[in-house]
């Protein structure tokens, strides 16, 4: 069973997201929203560590998901 994916209701929600947080940036201090964004990347770099995916497998898994080129 596939799922169905709503490419446009997708897209919507994502630039309505983006605005959002355009403008809370806009409306907080630099000290604020730099102080999230160091302590997500920092989770982002301590969770890539304890990922148990060898480089090979993810480069195998990207090419999977390319469009095939026409000959």
């Amino acid at each position: 069973m596939e799922l169905e994916f709503d490419k446009v209701g997708n897209r919507k929600e994502r630039l309505e997201f983006i605005h959002y947080y355009a403008e809370w940036v806009k409306s907080v201090p630099n000290e604020v929203w730099s102080r999230q964004q160091a302590e997500l990347i920092d989770s982002f770099m301590s969770n890539a560590k304890n990922f148990k995916l060898m480089p090979e497998k993810y480069l195998e898994m990207v090419n999977q998901t390319k469009p095939k080129e026409r000959r």
